[in-house]
């Protein structure tokens, strides 16, 4: 007799929906993406005609009520989606808060939040406070709350989950829920960006997402990218003076190194991408293990 193995599906579930997302699959983790996206950009055309007259187009940092609305009311909103949706598919808290698989010992790993934190100190040294006022600031970093989370709930907690319940591999999980991330960013063309700023924002939105990627793996669970995200993209708009706009950003040292340090990651990222390689061992939680193998008996010749 010989023995053969195949990797059987994960199937759990009490209903047909939980057991179509438990399943995983890099499509099925795209199809999540694409139904946050349609939900988030048809309540932002949804929420136009309500938000004309509260938010300062000319001067979105005009007042604290027109900044927090032009950039946290969407994904506030969407931040809503995803928990009712992850509640009912039953990944919360576990597996999506659960504690993050064992990781060998990977130092370059480390280098993913650390290098993002430099660029975040340095610009909140760089930022002109005064230009915007205390109020502003604050609705700017309120508003970044519910961009962190919305967008790393999605990828780095969603994604990430569906792409190891598939069996993926650890360097696979970190590219493709990368690319996700990088790809919802081409819905900025529905707020008009032209193409010369939404291409390098795609660009940059990888690496950045390869660095969140490292971050909820030597952090162990996913709020330390949550946490990072939420500063990343705040200090960003006041330092730069707009939402993926550098035309007006400040220059002064603060923001000289959070621009060397921009540069910094990136090419660390792509570094990352050639040296990964292995399996995410050691789950917490049972219900992460990658698919399982089921053995099959064969007869041989006799």
């Amino acid at each position: 007799m010989s023995r053969t193995e195949k990797l059987a599906p994960i199937d759990t579930g009490s209903n047909a929906w939980q057991r179509f997302w438990n399943r995983g699959g890099w499509w099925r983790a795209v199809l999540m993406a694409v139904i946050y996206l349609a939900l988030y950009n048809g309540m932002g055309l949804a929420l136009a005609p309500v938000l004309s007259g509260l938010v300062n187009v000319e001067n979105l940092f005009g007042d604290p009520l027109s900044a927090f609305l032009a950039i946290g009311l969407q994904p506030l909103l969407g931040s809503i989606v995803l928990v009712i949706i992850a509640m009912s598919i039953g990944w919360l808290p576990r597996p999506l808060f659960g504690r993050q698989p064992a990781l060998p010992r990977r130092w370059w790993f480390w280098l993913g939040p650390i290098l993002v934190l430099i660029p975040i100190v340095g610009r909140l040294f760089g930022i002109d406070y005064a230009r915007y006022g205390a109020g502003v600031v604050l609705a700017v970093f309120a508003a970044g709350l519910f961009v962190g989370f919305s967008e790393d709930f999605l990828t780095r907690g969603m994604a990430v989950v569906m792409l190891r319940r598939h069996g993926y591999r650890e360097w696979a999980v970190m590219a493709l829920s990368s690319v996700i991330f990088a790809s919802l960013h081409f819905s900025n063309f529905f707020t008009g960006q032209p193409v010369s700023t939404v291409l390098p924002t795609v660009i940059y939105a990888f690496a950045f997402g390869v660095c969140m990627y490292a971050t909820l793996r030597v952090g162990g669970s996913l709020v330390w990218p949550i946490l990072l995200h939420m500063f990343t993209d705040p200090t960003t708009i006041l330092a730069s003076g707009g939402i993926d706009d550098g035309t007006h950003a400040t220059l002064n040292a603060g923001n000289g190194i959070a621009v060397a340090g921009t540069f910094a990651y990136l090419a660390w990222a792509v570094v990352l991408l050639i040296v990964t390689r292995g399996d995410a061992e050691g789950r917490a939680d049972a219900d992460e293990q990658p698919r399982r193998r089921v053995t099959h008996a064969e007869p041989t010749a006799s």
